[in-house]
């Protein structure tokens, strides 16, 4: 370093599969450093000496929405692609991996590790950085299926000893699914005695038949998600109630054991009330109370249902409440994990009830943090949690102020249809609470008769929870005193994080090249 600036000395190359991009699209770098094509992939025109066309397709693919798909994989093994570029699913088999990749047409591969967690690893668009590395591991590139009958067609033209290998494995696989049905059955048996001496003698067992009737064969859907739907009920003593079905085999038993173990033992005027359960077979079905005026996403962001300042600020203080026992005053502290409107339902007078604990995770006593792999839902993840660090109950406060921002707002953090200066609506937010300018905030169809006081609290708040470092944020029954202004609290600053996601976004928007990846 002379006169203040940097001069090389000394350097190495590492051959040219140290360059991301240097065989292309579907490139494929070998250990010599030596560029040649995934199989099923052809040159493209010009690319032969150094590769930085790429190469394409033989056949092309067929996926559609209305038409569903025919196309398959390759094992590639020995392979290595880029983490960076991978989406990380929470699936359980390579099966249930290979059939996420194969349902979405714009997955172009997959690989699935096991270890504890499993991890399931989805690549999209075009595949760049491909190379083989004995510390690599299978990829399965997707391809057409005529490509993959005329590599079956290839080798079938076998040994006989092959033959009976084949048939010897057949025979074992047959044994291997036999098992595994057993298996499965000795699991569900297993599953419903552990639910049946975990639940509270205050729930009731209900049979599936009992559930069919009372919805009508599932006739009237209140709504759905990712681990199923719900429908609207009627027990036989007229109480209405919500009757949500499970469905998804690999994640199924894990979302029901959770609500069980967490909603079962929970009794709070601010948490919904889970009055029984089903579990027959296959079958996974959990019986609430009926919340008539749905979630408080269908009134935030919707033009024609629209709530006052009372009411909004009155939901989000009850929602802390909620918060502050499930962190607080359970036995066993409760990190809800997914904190947002649709979670949070409204019953006849608007009285606030979070729901949805199929995320949770129970935290002992003696336990401050603790690891997951699941992931809750984009735009209301804590820093921390996004970068795969053990979580606390900071996580619900982060998303808790994400979703106050929306309440006073009544408009989602992200939102492409309005102006570029305000794309990333939590940044431009936090810029308004630290000039002063809170008022600006409010929804403006309510903010005539907003109470400037209630909205400054909530709007403090808000910043301070989403703050990066989860020790600057506040506790929920902090967040209570705030909001009902028996605690003082300090104006935040701007959390470096919204920043620098509100750039990544703007550089997306004007064509950057960066590639933006959903959580």
């Amino acid at each position: 370093m002379d006169d203040g600036r940097w001069s090389m000395r000394w350097s190495t190359y590492q051959g040219q599969c140290s360059d991301y991009e240097i065989c292309g699209a579907y490139g494929l770098c070998n250990l010599n450093n030596v560029c040649s094509c995934v199989q099923g992939f052809t040159p493209k025109k010009g690319s032969k000496s150094w590769w930085s066309s790429g190469c394409a397709r033989r056949r092309p693919l067929h996926c559609s929405v209305t038409e569903g798909t025919t196309d398959g994989f390759s094992e590639a093994k020995d392979q290595y692609l880029s983490e960076k570029e991978a989406v990380l699913y929470n699936e359980e088999t390579q099966q249930s991996c290979r059939t996420t990749c194969l349902n979405n047409c714009s997955c172009a591969a997959f690989a699935f590790t096991i270890s504890d967690p499993p991890f399931c690893r989805l690549w999209f668009g075009d595949l760049f950085g491909m190379r083989v590395s004995s510390e690599g591991q299978s990829v399965f590139v997707r391809m057409a299926a005529s490509d993959l009958q005329l590599k079956s067609d290839k080798s079938s033209k076998i040994p006989k000893l092959t033959i009976l290998l084949s048939c010897a494995a057949s025979l074992l696989a047959v044994a291997g699914l036999i098992s595994a049905v057993f298996i499965l059955w000795k699991r569900q048996r297993m599953l419903k005695k552990d639910v049946e001496e975990e639940v509270p003698i205050s729930l009731k067992k209900f049979s599936y038949k009992e559930l069919r009737i009372a919805t009508e064969n599932f006739k009237h859907k209140l709504g759905s998600g990712d681990f199923g739907s719900v429908f609207k009920g009627t027990l036989p003593d007229n109480t209405p109630v919500a009757v949500k079905r499970l469905e998804g085999s690999s994640h199924a038993d894990k979302q029901f054991r959770a609500e069980i173990i967490t909603t079962g033992r929970i009794q709070h005027m601010n948490l919904i009330r889970l009055w029984g359960f089903c579990v027959e077979g296959s079958r996974r079905l959990l019986v609430y109370a009926y919340m008539p005026n749905g979630s408080l996403n269908s009134f935030l962001f919707s033009e024609s249902k629209v709530l006052d300042w009372k009411t909004r600020f009155e939901i989000a203080v009850g929602a802390a409440r909620g918060l502050v026992y499930l962190h607080e005053e359970c036995l066993d502290r409760i990190i809800h994990c997914d904190i947002k409107p649709e979670n949070i339902l409204l019953d006849g007078d608007f009285s606030p009830k979070v729901a949805d604990f199929g995320l949770a995770k129970l935290v002992g006593r003696d336990f401050s943090r603790v690891l997951t792999t699941t992931r809750g839902t984009r735009g209301y993840l804590a820093p921390e949690w996004i970068s795969g660090l053990p979580i606390t109950p900071k996580v619900d406060v982060y998303s808790f102020g994400m979703m106050l921002l929306e309440i006073i707002s009544g408009r989602r953090n992200l939102d492409l249809k309005v102006e570029e200066s305000r794309l990333y609506f939590p940044t431009w937010a936090s810029s308004q609470i630290q000039s002063g300018n809170i008022i600006e905030l409010v929804d403006s169809k309510i903010a005539s008769e907003a109470d400037v006081r209630e909205v400054r609290r909530a709007a403090v708040v808000a910043g301070l929870c989403i703050r990066d470092d989860e020790n600057e944020r506040p506790n929920m029954s902090e967040v209570v005193k705030i909001l009902e202004g028996t605690m003082e609290a300090p104006i935040p600053q701007i959390p470096r994080s919204i920043e620098v996601l509100a750039d990544q976004l703007d550089d997306k928007d004007k064509g950057s090249c960066g590639q933006h990846h959903t959580i």
